[in-house]
């Protein structure tokens, strides 16, 4: 049974919510590690301890708010997931645990989507959620 950090949690959280950062760049397609957080049931967690995970930036809400899609290395099937390979590694986008965040829980871009799989993760989102 895993065991939940969610005080371990809250207190990073609050460090991220006032925290003062510059706002990065970022282009919808990148790849980043998030601190996603110690979630309830089966809500996508982050890990370490940061909490975090690798996103997808589907959309720039605005400059501090993106709408993004977490990654797993899990092997997922079905029509909540995408796989693509990046770096000879099988990575599925989690469509069914896309969320909005706040530009304070990105900590580093660790890549990009390319043009034709960002485009199959939109039209699966948007099939999905039609």
């Amino acid at each position: 049974m895993h065991i939940k950090n969610f005080l371990e949690w809250i207190g990073l959280k609050e460090k991220l919510h006032f925290s003062v950062q510059h706002i990065p760049h970022t282009n919808e397609g990148d790849i980043w590690w998030v601190s996603l957080g110690e979630n309830v049931g089966v809500e996508i967690n982050g890990k370490s301890k940061l909490f975090s995970r690798p996103v997808i930036i589907l959309k720039k809400l605005s400059s501090q708010l993106y709408f993004v899609i977490p990654l797993t290395t899990q092997n997922r099937t079905g029509t909540w997931y995408v796989d693509y390979l990046q770096g000879g590694k099988r990575i599925s986008a989690c469509l069914h645990q896309a969320r909005s965040i706040d530009y304070r829980r990105l900590s580093n871009r660790i890549g990009r989507l390319d043009d034709r799989d960002f485009e199959r993760v939109k039209a699966a989102f948007h099939k999905l959620y039609k």
